[in-house]
């Protein structure tokens, strides 16, 4: 009994494990945009991604996507789940966002498909949730409201491009979700990563090639940042994933999810000191208390 301790602790601390390190990836982007436009970083993460995760995929599992349809199916939920997701949230944060807003903007996700589930997949909301998809829009109105500059700029730090781009990120997770779950059935796991990870390289690949000037400027800041999103969030956060599926953990995987931009929010204040008025505080809790409500409103 004494031997099992340890493991059974371990297995209680995983799905928190997988938020903590989830979260990193909003600094992460803070971090590394200094030195690398954010569509380059992204195209040399997912190439450094892919050059580790292939082999480790072929010998962890050795399957692969059936059929030249399910590769396509796979590879556009890659484009919507990676690329326009990480690639919105990073470009939003380029362009000026604090790391703490884009994570609560994009947590929104469960608010978002739980909306679309019902015209696209037949899911009927319950009251709970309509009350959670409310309180997730006012809460997001008290948080852009106490950011508002009265100057030139919409926003104190950032523009309307920034906003956008977050939405772009917003809608492709959430449409890459409903996607992913109506065509992508059959995916194997980790090999579908795989493949997912290659679209999103392309896609991101081409957008640096037409939109940016590709120039990377390598200090160990940089190279840190990029092996840290690489190592723990692209490799260790998926395998975790992987880990907690197996035991049946990914119901409480999805309803820890709304500790992020918190947990975003305090790492930003720590090594950035962005801080947001109490408005915005006060709307944050509003927002992921309707985020919870939706979550845990979801047919079992």
């Amino acid at each position: 009994m004494t031997t099992d301790r340890p493991r059974h602790l371990w297995l209680a601390a995983m799905p928190l494990l997988f938020v903590a390190l989830w979260s990193t990836g909003f600094i992460g982007a803070k971090f590394g945009l200094p030195y690398a436009e954010p569509f380059t970083f992204l195209f040399i993460r997912f190439v450094l991604t892919l050059v580790l995760l292939v082999p480790l995929a072929h010998w962890l599992s050795g399957e692969w996507p059936r059929g030249a349809r399910l590769w396509g199916h796979v590879a556009v939920s890659g484009m919507l789940v990676h690329g326009a997701y990480l690639g919105g949230v990073f470009y939003g944060i380029f362009l000026g966002m604090p790391a703490g807003l884009a994570a609560l903007l994009v947590g929104l996700q469960p608010l978002l498909t739980a909306g679309l589930a019902g015209p696209l997949l037949g899911e009927r909301l319950t009251a709970a949730q309509w009350l959670g998809l409310v309180m997730g829009l006012a809460g997001i109105a008290l948080v852009l409201g106490g950011k508002l500059d009265p100057g030139e700029a919409l926003f104190r730090g950032f523009g309307p491009g920034a906003i956008a781009a977050v939405l772009v990120a917003l809608a492709g997770i959430s449409c890459g979700t409903l996607y992913q779950k109506r065509f992508c059935t059959g995916m194997p796991l980790l090999s579908g990563t795989v493949v997912q990870y290659l679209a999103a390289g392309i896609l991101l690949g081409l957008g640096a090639l037409l939109f940016e000037e590709r120039g990377v400027t390598w200090t160990p800041t940089f190279a840190l940042t990029l092996g840290w999103l690489v190592l723990v969030l692209s490799i260790s956060a998926i395998l975790l994933l992987m880990a907690l599926i197996r035991r049946g953990e990914a119901s409480r995987v999805a309803s820890l999810f709304y500790l992020v931009p918190p947990v975003t929010a305090l790492q930003a204040w720590w090594l950035f000191d962005e801080r947001l008025p109490p408005a915005s505080l006060l709307g944050m809790a509003i927002a992921i208390a309707g985020v919870v409500l939706v979550v845990r409103g979801r047919p079992r």
